[in-house]
């Protein structure tokens, strides 16, 4: 009965429509002031401190104190897997229904970051690459990395064998909820992730979570995941997009927004 009164009180606060919308917008990895989180969920400042703080009581999200500015992001990656699970089940359309899509859905289902890994059509290539090449197992039942993975993975740059103190997931599928398939999540998802950004191979779209490939990515995904330099080339295109990995003053919008 605890349990069930929990999971009652976790659904009712992620279905309030500001509270989702917030949750959403960090589902990008960044932490964001209150004021952007208003912005975004397009409630007051009173009003979204009174939805964030709910949010902090129930380990839903964490808070950090820099300067005058209070930052929040997700709490913990747990919690990203059932919101990522979540975003699935609400993109089965059941009757199907159509929505054009706006070009910013376009680039988001080319490729996003979901929480701390790549999704969309260019993480689902990296898991087809990697699971056709014999690097990693991908099912049902959860992820594993093959011994040709970890040499892979080593020569990539990425130390996989050090795991310190964390208790995250080391490799696990995750359906993404644009292309139905399954995507790279865990702590190797979060490294291939970290890995692309530190390379140069991505940028950000500004106040989005979707990520464009850049001009030295085009060869290094094609040389290391065989991801075709032809599809990448017809991939949606943002007017602007921000290197390297996410800054929480980042966008002019919000840098205005702390000025206030």
């Amino acid at each position: 009965m605890v349990a069930a009164a929990n999971m009652v009180e976790v659904a009712a606060l992620v279905g309030d429509t500001a509270r989702a919308t917030m949750l959403a917008a960090l589902m990008g990895g960044e932490s964001l002031t209150g004021s952007e989180l208003a912005f975004l969920a397009r409630v007051s400042r009173p009003t979204a401190s009174e939805h964030l703080a709910k949010l902090v009581a129930a380990r839903l999200l964490a808070v950090r104190k820099n300067g005058r500015f209070s930052y929040y992001r997700i709490a913990c990656p747990l919690v990203a897997q059932m919101l990522e699970s979540m975003i699935a089940v609400a993109a089965i359309e059941v009757p199907p229904r159509h929505q054009p899509r706006s070009p910013q859905d376009e680039r988001l289902r080319f490729a996003r970051t979901c929480y701390d890994h790549l999704a969309g059509w260019l993480g689902v290539a990296i898991a087809d690459a990697l699971v056709t090449d014999g690097r990693v197992v991908l099912d049902d039942d959860g992820g594993e990395v093959t011994d040709a993975g970890r040499k892979f993975f080593c020569d990539f740059g990425i130390d996989l064998s050090a795991t310190g103190r964390s208790r995250r997931i080391f490799c696990r599928p995750c359906l993404d909820w644009s292309e139905r398939r399954y995507h790279v999540a865990g702590r190797v998802g979060a490294e291939i992730c970290r890995r692309c950004f530190d390379l140069g191979w991505l940028a950000r779209e500004r106040e989005s979570r979707a990520v464009r490939i850049t001009p030295a990515g085009e060869a290094g995904f094609q040389r290391t995941f065989a991801v075709s330099r032809g599809v990448i080339a017809r991939s949606p295109q943002g007017d602007e997009a921000i290197q390297g990995p996410p800054a929480p003053s980042a966008s002019p919008w919000i840098a205005s927004l702390r000025s206030q």
